[in-house]
């Protein structure tokens, strides 16, 4: 275990953020991991990490305090303002994001509180938000388990909590006798797929499945699909791990129904087997087995938030979706199946859109919003046609990407 914690914590300083470009950094965590945290930060010190600024989150301090409060008053509690990113930001500091998990913790709070909570925290830290999604600063989410987390997972192990840490290793590498260089491997054959899928000129897609999955999605002007190895160029790795690739639709033309695969948890809430209908665009119905009102607090979070950002294309043949676990949080579950994301779209993904006002991003096809919902849509018979300047081409089958 120390071995794989003290390889996992160099892929992280060392290949997904960079100590050359900036020796500030920024962790965030939650303070049932502070352990790790402090492994980390040794760590950093040797290697050149000056500046370290600990942004510590407490869920269960969370869950009470939303528990206790009205909506009024979440919207004036500073708790919830995350301003100390921006001040990072301007200082191109280095994020390290440690995501872990508490499913079941939220369940007896209001779900319009939860989605608040969680707007007021984009909110507040919007330069943070636009250098990140324009890879202008080094940035990465990685994860860690904890007890909680690994207990709802593997319910019947003794030792819950190594068992998980050791599938995380396994999902990103980390048990290999190099995981720098086999990340760099993937990369290179990450940026073959991107370069594909860019040479067909795709104008739209075509996704079916068994489920009842029939939704057509159509691509902008000047767009670009994007991988990991964008981020190689930058010598900086964001999600660990990451085996998408992704890009932004025209969010004013999206037609037709799609079906979640997998749960999605949202600030701690939980929403399962739904489905959304979009027509021009933009969602005209929704449905929800479980977490209805959740699924509609982040639909209605903002004026755009009903169009969609981000579609990205993950083999269901893949080393997250193999393990057959649902680990209930989007950076290993995203990575597990074709998704897509409600709000926000990439500048990054069309032409000079990184050079663009939020008004040009619009009116270029790329949405513009302060949410960004990803969700899960990847099934094992996910059909995928694409009508490209050439005619009709099958990218993917049985979901997965066809030979090439």
């Amino acid at each position: 275990m120390k071995e794989l914690e003290n390889k996992y914590i160099d892929l992280l300083l060392k290949k997904c953020l960079n100590v050359n470009i900036s020796k500030s950094l920024f962790i965030n965590y939650d303070k049932i991991n502070k352990e790790f945290v402090n492994k980390v930060i040794e760590k950093a010190k040797k290697i050149g990490f000056q500046d370290i600024y600990l942004d510590e989150d407490d869920v269960f301090f969370l869950h009470d305090k939303l528990k206790k409060t009205s909506l009024e008053e979440i919207k004036d509690d500073t708790y919830h303002n995350k301003k100390i990113w921006d001040v990072y930001a301007k200082k191109g500091s280095n994020f390290l994001i440690l995501d872990t998990e508490f499913p079941g913790v939220m369940d007896d709070i209001e779900q319009e509180k939860i989605s608040l909570a969680k707007s007021i925290n984009r909110k507040t830290r919007k330069l943070f938000r636009k250098l990140e999604t324009n890879y202008q600063i080094p940035w990465c989410i990685a994860a860690i388990p904890n007890e909680v987390w690994a207990k709802n997972i593997f319910p019947d192990s003794n030792n819950a909590n190594e068992k998980l840490f050791k599938v995380i290793c396994e999902m990103c590498m980390v048990d290999t006798d190099n995981p720098i260089k086999n990340w760099n491997d993937f990369i290179s054959d990450s940026k073959k797929q991107v370069d594909w899928l860019n040479s067909l000129k795709i104008k739209s897609l075509h996704y079916t499945n068994i489920l009842g999955t029939d939704l057509k999605i159509y691509m902008p002007e000047n767009y670009k699909w994007n991988g990991a190895c964008d981020e190689l160029e930058k010598e900086m790795f964001v999600n660990m791990p990451s085996y998408e690739i992704f890009t932004s639709p025209n969010y004013k033309k999206t037609e037709g129904i799609v079906y979640s695969s997998k749960p999605l948890y949202y600030g701690g809430g939980l929403i399962d087997s739904f489905f959304i209908e979009f027509k021009n665009g933009k969602v005209v119905n929704f449905g929800a087995e479980k977490g209805y009102n959740l699924l509609k607090e982040i639909i209605e979070s903002d004026k755009n938030s009903c169009y969609l950002g981000e579609v990205a294309l993950v083999n269901y043949d893949s080393p997250i979706s193999n393990t057959g676990l649902v680990f209930g949080t989007t950076l290993f579950d995203e990575n597990a199946s074709c998704h897509l994301a409600l709000g926000d779209g990439f500048p990054n993904a069309i032409k000079d859109g990184i050079n663009m006002s939020g008004e040009e991003l619009l009116e270029n096809g790329i949405n513009v919003s302060d949410n960004h919902v990803d969700f899960m849509i990847g099934t094992s018979d996910l059909t995928i046609e694409a009508d490209t300047e050439n005619g009709k081409k099958i990218i993917f089958k049985n979901g997965n990407f066809i030979n090439h």
